[in-house]
């Protein structure tokens, strides 16, 4: 009987420490790949000048969608940071998603906002709508307002009202740099397959911002916030640049994705009944091409920078991160068709697999050592060696894998100049496994277990105010 406990617990701890040395060493390889895209980029610098482009006019124009509920703090200044960019034939459209707060009255007092009727070429299904608003300074801006139905309702509402060939999706609280939207809607002229385009986001919290826009990054005061920071480094760097090389992405950023309006409305827009409608509108469209042969292609590009509010408070945190691993399995078990099916090409045989194994499933095994570990030194049966891989391939490698993330965009792009913040996102690499991890690992097994119970629920995020 001994041996054969003896025999299990030692698998479980071969199990446990193979899988973190997996997970790290492809995100360790994630980065190089990365690297090497960064340099390239660096040394062959722009083929063509932005302004040469504009001026032929090769462009082409571009709804920006901005769903919002409950953003009187933040809807204004991102509102004039989106109008305020440097694109030649763009519209905002801001969908008022049933606020019970002052947003509405806001954009109605400082964007001179009157009624107007437009009647749509092609409509998407969501709740009703209550009034269509048009300023009266900036003609390019229209205002839906409309019963509350979720993020991807609201979407749907303004891809409906869009008129441009390409929308983009943006958080309420988000601002974009002045010349983003030219930088990534190039790729659309350049390649007449691609479907869609994610952009890098970073946070915003900290920095300094002068006229709409984010003048100079610094680094958050708390250290939550920093870590955060850490986090989104690691996710773009070292994630989604390498699988956009790959061909294989399946994540566009809600805050920031430029997407064809035809190829959403001809796969029925955003489901409404997911929290993770990001994710799964990227997957759908894979599927749906995939089925039809039709060749296409989906990326992600490191140019174009959006800049978004963290949560600053564990408690926002960890509703973000709830939200966020639901709608990654609910987003999985939709498209559990395409899983280890050779139709789908890469996306069937590696991409579902991996966000299966790898994400979904990573906050089970990771609690589950501790869990185990700590079972092991309270009985007297914890093995030094497997405690120390443990330590090493969970905790240690992860460390340096971001610090690694960190080390290289800063002596690519020198995102943050001064040395404090740098310093400090460093520190914030090891402070991310003493306690902030494993807190994020337990509120992420614990979105799996209430999965079906708080199924497309969403939780109301806090934003702070944005000083104009």
């Amino acid at each position: 009987m001994e041996n054969w406990q003896s025999t299990v617990l030692y698998a479980l701890e071969v199990l446990i420490v193979v899988y973190f040395a997996v997970l790290n060493s492809i995100y360790a390889l994630s980065i190089l790949v990365a690297t090497r895209v960064m340099t390239t980029s660096a040394l062959k610098g722009e083929k063509v000048l932005m302004k040469s482009y504009m001026e032929k006019g090769y462009y082409r124009p571009i709804s920006l969608l901005v769903p919002a509920h409950n953003e009187e703090n933040t809807i204004v200044a991102s509102v004039h940071s989106f109008l305020n960019l440097q694109y030649p034939e763009f519209e905002v459209i801001v969908i008022n998603d049933g606020s019970k707060d002052q947003t509405l009255q806001k954009l109605q007092e400082e964007f001179l906002l009157e009624e107007t009727r437009e009647f749509p070429s092609r409509v998407l299904e969501s709740k009703k709508v209550l009034g269509l608003y048009r300023s009266i300074k900036y003609p390019h801006l229209l205002v839906i307002d409309k019963e509350n139905g979720g993020k991807a309702d609201a979407l749907n509402a303004g891809i409906t009202h869009s008129t441009k060939p390409l929308f983009c999706s943006v958080d309420a609280d988000s601002m974009l740099e002045a010349r983003a939207l030219m930088r990534v809607s190039r790729q659309f002229l350049e390649d007449d397959h691609l479907l869609a385009v994610g952009g890098t986001v970073r946070v915003m919290n900290g920095s300094q911002i002068l006229e709409d826009q984010v003048q100079e990054a610094h680094a958050p005061k708390s250290w939550i916030e920093r870590i955060q920071v850490v986090e989104y480094t690691r996710a773009f760097l070292a994630g989604r640049s390498t699988f956009s090389q790959l061909g294989v992405l399946l994540i566009i950023s809600g805050a920031f994705g430029l997407f064809s309006r035809k190829a959403v409305l001809d796969v029925g827009g955003y489901r409404t009944d997911t929290v993770g409608e990001d994710m799964e509108l990227v997957v759908r469209l894979h599927r749906e091409m995939r089925e039809r042969k039709q060749k296409y292609h989906i990326r992600y590009t490191m140019d174009p920078i959006c800049w978004t509010q963290v949560p600053s408070d564990l408690g926002m945190l960890r509703k973000q991160r709830n939200r966020w691993q639901r709608g990654l399995v609910e987003t999985l078990w939709t498209h559990r068709k395409m899983f280890l099916n050779p139709r789908y090409g890469r996306i069937g045989m590696f991409s579902m697999p991996f966000y299966l194994l790898f994400e979904a499933f990573a906050p089970v095994l990771e609690v589950f050592g501790y869990l185990l570990t700590l079972y092991l030194w309270l009985t007297g049966q914890l093995n030094a060696d497997f405690a120390v891989l443990f330590l090493v391939m969970a905790l240690l490698y992860g460390t340096l894998v971001s610090a690694a993330s960190l080390g290289i965009e800063g002596f690519m792009i020198k995102r943050y100049a001064r040395f404090q913040d740098r310093l400090g996102l460093i520190f914030a690499t090891v402070l991310e496994q003493l306690g902030y991890r494993q807190v994020l690992a337990f509120e992420r097994v614990l979105a799996l277990v209430t999965l079906y119970t708080r199924k497309g629920q969403w939780d109301v995020q806090r934003r702070q105010q944005i000083r104009r």
